[in-house]
């Protein structure tokens, strides 16, 4: 329940303010509204040329969300998302910041903002309990791009649940303008199941000690910005991405796959490094990357520490609308055999003893050996794929209604659109080199497993398929 204060009480901090010497709160400045936006939008550009008192007005809540499709966590948040809401002041402004713990809330909470010159970045001053608001003012000596996190003891609990978010401090002279501008935190988070282990999933202390995330993602759950939710752009539009690493252990190696940034505002800070491929983003830090737009297509953001991509959900896309342009990119223009000279027949050691599977579950077994060495990392452990890019082997009625479409994909790659389970993919899968019997042995794997139909394939029906 939250609290009322009475008449007497109203008049104690307002007292306080009066009679602290506090300069910010005594400030003739013009004052203003912050404005605060959800990711993976961003508040207007600040067009005005003088500093002005900012009042900053943040909630933080304790809720169940989506981690990933089946899977919920109780996210600890500001302003109802993870990360929070993105704040933009001035260099120069000065802040009311207004610090609330919604009443559902079974712990206190603060915020150290981490453009705060002061103690605790302001942690001490803003903490707070359930049912409570916090007041306190700091001014925006340093342009930059900050994290601001929860720093209530266990630091790295609040911080691992979500508490995360940035605010952007623009120089005086402003950034120069730019057509997109959006907002990515990448987070790090320890459950007690494994990666896509359906349920309400607990926070995992063990974990998160030994720095053995299950789920490293951009802002706060698996496909978060992908497909409908995707970042987009037009051909020959520069975007503006301002991205931090909430953390709480790992460092970010970010990436955009088919561009260059132009430009990076390295660590957030006022030094710009230009034509860059990948820029380290510390634990508690952020960049700022720029780049041009030249062609359309769909560019898959990641932390390249690649098996965090996808494997553990840290993927996000950016699709650009526009025409092509085959002066910078053309995409496949011809394929056609390659017979290197002495490649045509391939010699085997003639001590190896090939294994036949003798029964369905041998060939389960064989099968589960496969896919882990060729199909589990675009389509993953448990089966899922990744939203947008690899479709679901798991539940599949485009498999289980014929088995033999999952054999054919093998033997010839498959391109273009399919359908499964209602949603339209339109990728590339390339043939694979695999026997018939390798080829039976891990389409029966996926028929029994998953919840998918059962079933089997023989090394016949697979020869057949190859004719």
């Amino acid at each position: 329940m939250k609290i009322q204060p009475n008449k007497h009480t109203l008049w104690l901090p307002l007292l306080a303010i009066l009679f602290s010497g506090n300069l910010l709160a005594a400030s003739n400045l013009k004052t203003e509204q912050a404005i605060l936006t959800p990711p993976p939008m961003v508040p207007p550009a600040i067009n005005r040329d003088h500093s002005a008192k900012v009042v900053i007005n943040l909630e933080t809540r304790e809720q169940v969300g989506r981690i990933a499709d089946g899977v919920e966590y109780v996210f600890w948040s500001f302003g109802e998302t993870v990360p929070g809401s993105f704040i933009r002041v001035r260099e120069g402004d000065e802040i009311e910041f207004n610090l609330s713990n919604h009443p559902s809330s079974k712990m206190p909470h603060n915020i150290d903002l981490h453009a705060v010159t002061g103690p605790g970045g302001g942690a001490e001053s803003s903490f707070t309990a359930p049912g409570h608001t916090s007041t306190f003012n700091f001014k925006a000596l340093n342009p930059g791009l900050y994290i601001y996190h929860c720093a209530t003891a266990p630091v790295g609990m609040h911080i691992a649940n979500g508490m995360y978010g940035l605010i952007l401090v623009e120089p005086k002279e402003g950034l120069a303008p730019v057509d997109r501008e959006y907002y990515l935190v990448q987070g790090d988070f320890y459950t007690k199941g494994e990666f896509g282990e359906a349920g309400l999933q607990p926070f995992d202390m063990a974990k998160a000690i030994d720095e053995d995330a299950d789920y490293v993602v951009f802002n706060g759950s698996v496909g978060s910005t992908t497909d409908e939710n995707s970042l987009i752009a037009k051909v020959g539009e520069t975007v503006r991405l301002y991205i931090g690493n909430g953390g709480p252990n790992l460092v970010s190696s970010f990436h955009v796959i088919g561009e260059i940034f132009d430009t990076v505002y390295v660590e957030g800070g006022s030094l710009k490094n230009h034509n860059v491929q990948t820029t380290l983003i510390p634990a508690g830090g952020a960049a700022i990357v720029e780049f041009k737009v030249e062609v359309p297509g769909t560019f898959i953001l990641v932390d390249h520490s690649i098996f965090r991509a996808f494997n553990k959900g840290a993927l996000a896309m950016l699709k650009v609308e526009g025409p092509d342009d085959h002066s910078i990119f053309t995409g496949k223009t011809a394929e056609n055999v390659y017979l290197p000279e002495g490649s045509a027949i391939q010699s085997l050691d003639n001590t190896f003893t090939k294994i036949t599977a003798n029964n369905k579950n041998e060939q389960i077994r064989f099968g589960q050996r496969i896919y882990e060495a060729n199909c589990m990392a675009c389509h993953q452990a448990n089966g899922e794929g990744i939203p947008g890019a690899f479709p679901p082997l798991a539940k599949s009625d485009y498999l289980n209604n014929n088995p033999l479409l999952g054999v054919n994909a093998i033997i010839k790659g498959l391109s273009g659109p399919i359908k499964v389970n209602n949603v339209n993919y339109n990728g590339v899968m390339p043939a694979m080199n695999l026997n018939d019997e390798d080829i039976a042995n891990v389409i029966t794997f996926v028929l029994n497993n998953w919840d998918n139909a059962g079933g089997k394939i023989s090394a016949e029906q697979v020869a057949k398929q190859r004719k």
